[in-house]
């Protein structure tokens, strides 16, 4: 069901239009961390993507991206998981939970594919671009940043009813330097920068050929939320913008230069997740203080528009990768899709 407001002037007419936003049912507790895979496919207005849902029921999902059907849920955590990400091209997941480990999932089988322990609870984790999904970063309250080496990979086996350890080989990057708990971890285009938003209120840019950081910049409150989003100019193959969320305030950095401030935004209310839709030049924000979705303008930095149909805050947000469409999730554990392009999209018709 379509609303449609227009308004219409002598030389034109300029439509918008709003709907209802598509829900994806089955998580029975707060939704922590929803993303997107890449655009596998697209011909014409069909495009081919995936979305995995991170949630304090223990239980990760996957979906299809375009119409938010149900493909399978990874079974295996012990403790609510807060991150959930994609490979590239979608053939494994990873996820970060309060059973202190990150597990690795085959997204065809659901079968755990690597199990690794951590000394406290993960918060995040994060795959390489490029096609390159033997190698994963996790991080949380350790205050570690670790890249772990999937391609080697071993387990030892089961004895005298002692499980098998999973003895994947991973390195620390910046041994030290996070004095609070890593709230998320962003690989840039760049194969060899990663990016980390931690409590200690600060955004860090590390260089893994070195394994040392190279940027930072301060934060005016907690990290909710920090993601790579598409180009302000519009060029999908440049370094994108780094969108973060952090009390009342909203920053994006150049995804192409460490530690560049592009545009800070503050607002009047706290914030608890945004997304920018670069090549629109909207973005969306879930607050901790409200049920509503917020659309944005990137350069009056006015509010547009306001999504209602949630009932609890909303905690993550993303945008599609090809930007038509995004999603949100909140603390009354549904997702919920909606529509951000003119005319038929997905089950929108």
């Amino acid at each position: 069901m379509d609303f449609a407001f227009k308004k219409q002037d002598d030389s034109s007419v300029t439509a918008t239009t709003k709907t209802v936003p598509l829900t994806c049912h089955g998580h029975s507790r707060p939704i922590t961390h929803v993303s997107f895979s890449s655009l596998l496919a697209s011909s014409g207005t069909a495009s081919q993507y995936y979305m995995i849902s991170a949630c304090k029921d223990n239980n990760p999902m996957l979906r299809d991206g375009l119409t938010g059907d149900w493909i399978g849920t990874f079974i295996g955590h012990k403790g609510a998981v807060w991150s959930a990400r994609l490979s590239e091209d979608a053939t494994i997941a990873a996820t970060g939970s309060a059973d202190f480990s990150a597990k690795v999932w085959d997204t065809f089988t659901g079968e755990t594919l690597h199990t690794l322990q951590h000394n406290h609870i993960v918060r995040a984790v994060a795959f390489p671009p490029h096609d390159r999904p033997q190698i994963l970063a996790t991080g949380g309250m350790e205050k570690k940043l670790r890249v772990f080496d999937l391609s080697r990979a071993s387990t030892n086996g089961a004895t005298n009813g002692t499980p098998a350890v999973d003895t994947t080989p991973f390195y620390e990057v910046g041994a030290g330097e996070h004095q609070a708990a890593i709230k998320s971890i962003i690989w840039s285009r760049d194969p060899n920068i990663l990016t980390t938003a931690a409590d200690d209120k600060k955004i860090r840019w590390w260089d893994l050929r070195a394994q040392t950081q190279i940027a930072s910049h301060e934060i005016d409150g907690l990290p909710g939320s920090c993601e790579l989003n598409g180009s302000l100019n519009g060029n999908p193959h440049d370094g994108g913008t780094v969108s973060v969320a952090a009390g009342k305030n909203i920053y994006f950095f150049d995804g192409a230069r460490p530690g560049q401030l592009v545009k800070h935004i503050k607002t009047n209310k706290e914030v608890a997740s945004v997304a920018l839709n670069g090549e629109a030049k909207r973005f969306v924000t879930g607050s901790p203080g409200d049920t509503w979705v917020h659309v944005w303008d990137y350069e009056s930095e006015s509010e547009l528009e306001t999504g209602r149909g949630h009932h609890g805050p909303v905690w993550t947000v993303c945008f599609s990768p090809d930007g038509k469409m995004y999603a949100t999730g909140s603390e009354d554990g549904t997702v919920k899709l909606w529509k951000h392009t003119q005319g038929a999209y997905g089950l929108w018709r």
